[in-house]
């Protein structure tokens, strides 16, 4: 039997369904059926989760989530998966409070970017995302160093996540201010980049551009439908 599979959403909504859409969907394309793991996803508000980091309150939103992990945990979930980068700034501690494993989005990347013979990466993502150490203290360990972009594309980044892509928007006008972002990073020595954001790949995708680009999505959810089809 394959292992439950506990999708912690909501943040966006347009991320969860990503990953629901592609863990079920993979599944039937690899073997033909739909066989595919049970999944319970428990989707937060969103509205603290967009507040909370703007006031520097990671203790309530690791409280909260932690809350929502054991509601998961409770209905059955073998193993969770945080759909949302951000939020893996707290994923450790919302680990060490919990009875069942999480699968990191940080460590998947990192795998899949040091398969690739990658060294330097560049991070698109939310403000919280390109300025704290997380990303760059978890690929470390794989030999890959973050590039971020400067402050005002930074806030380009950011503002188009926000304002934009966790709406469902897409505009061709911000498409092309991140195509330009991410030449701006191979200009500084990027050998790829980071869709550091789940929702940044509803924007701009490999078709793009020549430079590769990391789903942290796909990468994610592929990642959690192997571990549930894991035996062992």
């Amino acid at each position: 039997m394959a292992k439950k599979i506990g999708i912690l959403g909501g943040m966006s909504p347009e991320s969860t369904i990503a990953y629901y859409e592609y863990i079920t969907r993979t599944y039937t394309q690899r073997f033909g059926d739909f066989g595919y793991p049970e999944i319970i996803i428990y989707s937060v508000s969103f509205q603290p989760f967009v507040d909370w980091p703007s006031q520097g309150r990671w203790d309530l939103i690791t409280d909260t989530l932690v809350d929502s992990a054991h509601h998961l945990e409770k209905a059955g979930a073998d193993f969770i998966v945080i759909a949302t980068n951000t939020m893996h700034i707290v994923f450790d501690k919302i680990q060490d409070r919990i009875g069942i494993p999480m699968l990191s989005l940080l460590d998947a990347v990192g795998q899949t970017i040091s398969k690739k013979g990658i060294k330097k990466v560049g991070l698109l993502g939310t403000r919280f995302t390109m300025q704290n150490s997380f990303y760059a203290d978890a690929l470390k360990k794989y030999g890959v160093e973050i590039l971020v972009p400067q402050d005002k594309e930074a806030e380009i980044v950011d503002a188009t996540i926000y304002n934009e892509l966790v709406k469902g928007i897409i505009s061709p006008a911000s498409k092309e201010k991140f195509l330009g972002i991410t030449q701006t990073l191979e200009g500084q020595g990027a050998q790829g980049v980071i869709l550091g954001c789940t929702e940044i790949p509803l924007l701009i995708n490999k078709e793009d551009t020549n430079l590769p680009l990391f789903d942290t999505t796909t990468i994610h959810a592929e990642a959690a439908l192997d571990f549930a089809l894991r035996t062992d």
